[in-house]
Parts: C-alpha cells; structure tokens; sequence
C-alpha cells in the first residue's frame, strides 16, 4: 500500500476551505460514526483522527458510537443520512463482510455508500488472558484438543469472527465463538479473566499488552507486527497459509459529491502528516498508507469479490 507523502500537500489548504458544505467554520460539527462501541480500536483510531481533523478543517470533529448488530445499526444511519459532507462512517473490513454474514442487511455497502479514504491496514491478534493456562499458540492448541469445545474466544464483528473461525479450522481444533458488541468489552473480559482469548486489533490492544493485563499468542499477517517484534506470525507458530490483515475505511452517504469526497480524503492526509496524530497511531500498530477514492473503490470492489468467494467456499457463515 503507497505510503503517506511527506513532501507537503501543495493547494490542499486552499482546496479545503473552498470546499462548501464540510470544512469552513460552521455552527454544525462534522461526525465521524463508529458502528462499535466506545474504546476498540475503530472507537480509538477515529478519535486521533477526529481530533487532528478539527485542527485541519477548523471545523469541530465529533466522533458518535453507534454500537449494535455487527456494525450495521450505524452504518445504516450513514447509508440513510444526507450527502452533505457532514456525516461520515468509519468502519473496519465487515463493512464489506456483511454483505455475505448477515441475510437482512438493510443497505448494500458498494452500492449505498461513496468512498472517501481507506486510512489504514493493520494485523489482528490472538491474544489470552493473563490468567489463562497456555501461553503460546502450541499451548493453545493442545489444550483446545485435549478437551474440545471448552475454550471461548471472543468476537466483535464479521471481519474478527472470520479470524478467529480460520485459525479454529486451519489449526483442525473446536472453540466456541462468543460475540461482542466491540472490541473494550472483550478486553475488558480477557483483563478480569473471564474469557480465555480473543481476537483484536494491535490498535485495541496495545495499551492492555504494555501493562501485561493480556498476552499476544499470534499475529494474523505473514510479517510480524513492528509494534510487537517478539510476537510471532501465526504462520509461524504453526498454522500454515494464516494471513489476514485487518483495514479501517471511511465513507460517507451515497450520492457525495466527489468534490467532498476528494477534499476529506485531502483532509486526511493533511491531518496524518501532524506529528501528533502520526506518532499516537503509529504508536498503536496502525499502518498509515491512505488510499483516495477512486483506488478505493476498486480496493472494496475486490474485498466484496474476495468474501463472495470465501462464502462459497464455506469459509464465512450467516449469523443468525
């Protein structure tokens, strides 16, 4: 994925405050919609962002948690709202996902939704509580072998579940899957022991593994996470061909005007060169690379033909 230019944005300042209906001082603040709740790492992602944003748009920047039904209770909201540039949904890969998960989706994410920016890619991670008898993936799968289903692991959208369900399969054990509705009250159940493991992103996670509350058993992509050089691939523990990457996406209602569209994904360059915003991201374990509308759309047009598959292939269920 292209990296963030460091050169500066030559006439991105002009562009954005011409833009109209998004990014001059106005008495309405722009919202950032997270369909998840409060403290995962969409919730945290978006915040930094929301909070350089303001910055760069001189215009407040809100973030609103819209939590419920794996994602599509907010997105909906967004999927209906005016294309005026002042709602925006931020959303991790099962915006896409669901499309082939949930049988009842009350929009479709290509056709009802217009891409702004793919803001970045990450690793997820198979974590385990502190208090939990394993300590690495071969710990983990001998236990779940010796006594089968008895082990949970904990789940908080589409995208997670497929995680979690292709390391159950590829490493030929039986877990139970237990849902969320965001990725903080999985940690928050992993830190006081009440769940076993769980999958989340470096993002989520960061701050729960430097203060040891949790352990890191696995990254899901081929390279180890920089952010967590000591913790092996999965692959490598292991679980031959695992390589999954999560990705954080924004966009806004159908029908946005590209010039809208054009200018947020400016703003959001502008605002991930701010060394603070930059540094706290990086920080987390998020991958900076930002792609524009147009690749974008061809990026969600090859997910959604990727979960197409993947769904005649038996990989992904519908959830009840």
């Amino acid at each position: 994925m292209p990296r963030i230019p460091r050169r500066p944005l030559l006439g991105a300042a002009a562009a954005l405050l011409a833009c109209p209906g998004l990014l001059r001082a106005q008495s309405r603040p722009v919202r950032l919609l997270v369909p998840y709740a409060p403290g995962g790492g969409t919730d945290i992602f978006a915040r930094a962002l929301a909070e350089g944003l303001t910055e760069t748009l001189g215009a407040t920047v809100l973030v609103e948690n819209r939590a419920g039904a794996n994602g599509s209770i907010g997105s909906e909201v967004v999927a209906r709202a005016e294309p005026d540039g002042q709602l925006f949904l931020v959303d991790t890969g099962s915006h896409v996902m669901n499309s082939y998960t949930m049988p009842s989706l009350p929009y479709q994410p290509l056709r009802d939704f217009s891409p702004v920016a793919l803001l970045s890619k990450f690793p997820l991670l198979l974590t385990a509580s502190a208090s939990a008898p394993f300590r690495d993936v071969a710990g983990l799968i001998a236990a779940a072998k010796a006594s089968p289903r008895s082990i949970g692991f904990g789940t908080s959208d589409a995208a997670i579940s497929y995680a979690g369900n292709l390391f159950t399969r590829l490493a030929q054990i039986e877990m139970v899957e237990v849902p969320y509705r965001g990725a903080a009250p999985i940690l928050n159940d992993l830190v006081a022991g009440h769940l076993p493991t769980g999958w989340n992103s470096t993002v989520a996670a960061a701050q729960h593994l430097s203060a040891g509350q949790i352990r890191a058993l696995g990254v899901t992509t081929t390279a180890r996470s920089p952010l967590l050089p000591e913790v092996p691939t999965l692959a490598e523990a292991g679980i031959a061909g695992y390589d999954f990457a999560g990705w954080y996406v924004m966009v806004g209602p159908s029908k946005l005007p590209p010039a809208i569209a054009a200018r947020m994904h400016q703003a959001v360059l502008k605002t991930l060169e701010l060394p603070r915003v930059r540094e706290r991201l990086l920080s987390i374990g998020a991958d900076l690379g930002v792609l524009g509308p147009e690749p974008l759309a061809g990026f969600l047009r090859e997910e959604d033909a990727r979960w197409a598959q993947a769904s005649r292939d038996g990989l992904i269920s519908r959830m009840p």
